[in-house]
């Protein structure tokens, strides 16, 4: 961590828009994305205003500079070129050979988090801002696995960030995180890590004048291999299948205690 910028870094994902269902084909047992419209994975849309959010309000005491990166094909230029648009100052796409509509989703978390800690380390990242899952797998573990290959603190699902003090050496973040039967407050000394939760905030629109201007900004694309070849990438997760969720029986309203025993009597239950 550089002791004049605190460098954030923020990874996303190329998801298919929440908007719409996915198709699975029937041969392959797998989903059938191809002519579907993708975008930014929601929670990592969150984590990008944030590290927006932080560099505004520690613009007066400290330098901040935010960096967006992601893992896939040249079709995920496209939503770094969205977060160029918000404001993002840097842009890394990591190319592999994967296929096109799969390269975004092909590897498990933990070759992810391989990846990322190596990327964090080229860069002298102090903060790492993340979602705390992708929408297309749950997963839910790559922030957590990250953290632990760093040996860094890290703060979970978290709702609500803050800045303890911005003046001195040590920078300290509070968060608060959802817990069963309420919230916990946490603090954490940087560099550290942190998953955001739906609610942390409401991401910005981007203008269309933004978005021209950032077809022109330059993408740094780093080639896998090339890159961090002393990163593993043997998968130890083996996709068998996909499938839709059984159709559940619709729901019966009923008005009374006589209609509940008619209706148990009329399925022979009593």
């Amino acid at each position: 961590m550089s002791k004049q910028t605190l460098r954030i870094l923020t990874p996303i994902k190329r998801v298919l828009d929440p908007q719409l269902k996915p198709r699975i084909n029937e041969v392959t047992k797998s989903l059938d994305l191809k002519n579907l419209k993708f975008s930014i994975n929601p929670f990592d849309d969150i984590a990008i205003e944030e590290s927006l959010t932080i560099r505004k309000n520690l613009s007066k005491a400290i330098p901040v500079s935010t960096h967006a990166v992601t893992i896939g094909s040249p079709k995920s230029e496209s939503i770094l070129r969205t977060c160029l648009a918000k404001g993002v100052e840097k842009a890394t796409l990591i190319k592999h050979d994967a296929k096109d509509d799969e390269a975004s989703s092909s590897f498990e978390p933990l070759i992810i988090a391989k990846i990322l800690k190596e990327m964090v380390k080229k860069e002298d990242i102090g903060l790492v801002i993340m979602g705390k899952q992708a929408i297309d797998d749950d997963f839910n573990n790559t922030g957590q696995m990250l953290a632990g290959l760093l040996n860094w603190p890290q703060i979970t699902n978290v709702t609500k960030l803050e800045f303890l003090d911005a003046t001195g050496d040590q920078l300290k973040v509070r968060a608060v995180r959802e817990i069963d039967g309420g919230n916990e407050t946490l603090v954490m000394k940087l560099p550290g890590l942190i998953t955001v939760d739906l609610g942390l905030n409401t991401p910005r629109y981007v203008k269309l004048q933004n978005m021209m201007k950032a077809k022109k900004k330059p993408i740094e694309i780093l080639d896998l291999k090339e890159t961090f070849p002393q990163v593993d990438l043997t998968s130890k997760l083996e996709l068998k299948a996909v499938e839709e969720p059984a159709v559940k029986k619709q729901g019966i309203i009923l008005n009374s205690v006589d209609e509940l025993i008619t209706k148990l009597k009329e399925e022979k239950v009593i």
